[in-house]
């Protein structure tokens, strides 16, 4: 099948496929606004023709094995990489703020496979420390020293949304990466986000040059009220944007989900691993690119590739069992909070209410300490809010929460689970 006919058949099916029983909703490319012609003109190539085709999984190189000093295990990566070719996959996610991921990168693919037998991606965060245009720009020289690699297959400006968008804007890196384009050393620019509908849609409305998104997308942040993964999913796609998934299995906690989930799952198919669910969820819907695992040893890239090598979408039967494992884990008893913030608007001491919950939320299903302060941090302090402790009992945000939750007692309990700060 031809590019044509890819991009045609894709079309008709995201304009016409029902709501599947999962929740797995097609994005409506322009329905009812143009033909499919016309759309398949306009949409980027699925596969990119300069390039082999690109494999359903990608290794996504951030949480590579570790030595008991904490530097990256060099030896184990090469095994990781050689299985990974190997099985016939080909994309490789890396970034410059992944502490030695580049230089891991150039000793075990780039200096062990000719160059176009691999597709390499890295990124560039502007919003780390750079005070112009020139020290962001510096990033891409350091990746291409790192790596070794030459040229940059994918080249993304990394993890927009929130205060972080205006960076790239500011420093006209949108022009530049498309400059670096025509020199060769780029050969397509897209962009990472961590935003919310509101704001990728302002992106992909403001930058249209893009050439594809990657977006953060599992079954458990589909529907959820903070990520909207399915909300931000259906606006790249109306944008005819092809989508590169991150965080498929959660940053790895639906590699080991929650007791209720493991039920559903071992009750389907108890031979399956938990993180199997997970990548063939992410992998289902249209118009999706490859799908990164950060894979941390051999036996979580053999499992992934024995879960993708014949790649097959989910059966309907296959996607009830995900739609009863997310019901499993909606029945886990959490803050109600759907992120109104209406809350927000009230607080005479600023505190980070919906952020605060949504740490103490991620906590309560999944027990990872570390990961819940992680979120507290990105989520309260992260925004320009206070902690839950700053709470001073006025009960004002209680007086308007559509939700009708007790925030004075929840935030207590932030407090009581998460630490006083």
């Amino acid at each position: 099948m031809d590019r044509r006919e890819f991009l045609k058949e894709s079309l008709i099916a995201i304009g016409g496929m029902a709501v599947a029983s999962s929740g797995l909703l097609s994005a409506c490319v322009g329905k009812g606004n143009k033909k499919i012609e016309e759309l398949i003109a306009e949409a980027p190539a699925a596969f990119f023709d300069d390039l082999p085709p690109i494999g359903k999984l990608g290794f996504g190189l951030m949480r590579l094995p570790r030595l008991e000093d904490r530097s990256i295990d060099i030896e184990q990566t090469k095994q990781m990489v050689d299985l990974f070719m190997q099985a016939g996959f080909n994309y490789f996610d890396t970034a410059w703020a992944y502490g030695g991921s580049e230089d891991a990168t150039r000793q075990a693919l780039v200096e062990r496979y000719p160059r176009d037998k691999f597709i390499l991606a890295t990124k560039l965060a502007a919003w780390v420390k750079c005070e112009n245009r020139e020290q962001a720009i510096a990033q891409f020289e350091t990746s291409l020293e790192r790596t070794g690699a030459g040229y940059f297959d994918f080249y993304l400006l990394h993890n927009l949304g929130g205060n972080r968008t205006h960076f790239f804007d500011d420093y006209d890196l949108w022009t530049w990466a498309f400059e670096q384009k025509a020199a060769g050393k780029i050969k397509h620019v897209g962009f990472s986000a961590h935003a919310t509908p509101e704001e990728l849609e302002e992106i992909l409305v403001k930058h249209p040059e893009a050439e594809f998104v990657q977006l953060q997308i599992n079954y458990a942040d589909w529907e959820d009220p903070t990520v909207k993964a399915r909300e931000c999913y259906e606006i790249a796609r109306r944008h005819g944007k092809p989508v590169i998934v991150m965080e498929p299995i959660k940053g790895g906690m639906l590699a080991n989900p929650p007791q209720p989930v493991k039920e559903v799952f071992d009750n389907a198919a108890p031979d399956e691993s938990y993180a199997s669910w997970a990548l063939r969820y992410a992998a289902s819907p249209e118009g999706i690119m490859t799908v990164l695992s950060g894979m941390s040893n051999v036996e979580q890239m053999e499992d992934n590739i024995h879960t993708m090598k014949d790649f097959d979408k989910l059966t309907d039967e296959q996607a009830k069992v995900i739609d009863d494992a997310c019901k499993a884990l909606a029945s886990i008893p959490t803050v109600p909070c759907t992120n109104c913030n209406y809350c927000a608007k009230v607080c005479p001491m600023n505190v980070g209410i919906s952020g605060s919950f949504n740490a103490l939320n991620f906590y309560t299903m999944y027990g990872d300490m570390t990961e819940a302060l992680d979120q507290e941090d990105f989520y309260v302090k992260g925004k320009g809010f206070n902690f839950a402790s700053a709470c001073i009992k006025c009960g004002k945000c209680e007086e308007v929460c559509p939700q009708h939750i007790n925030i004075r007692e929840q935030l207590d309990r932030v407090v009581e689970v998460l630490g006083k700060k």
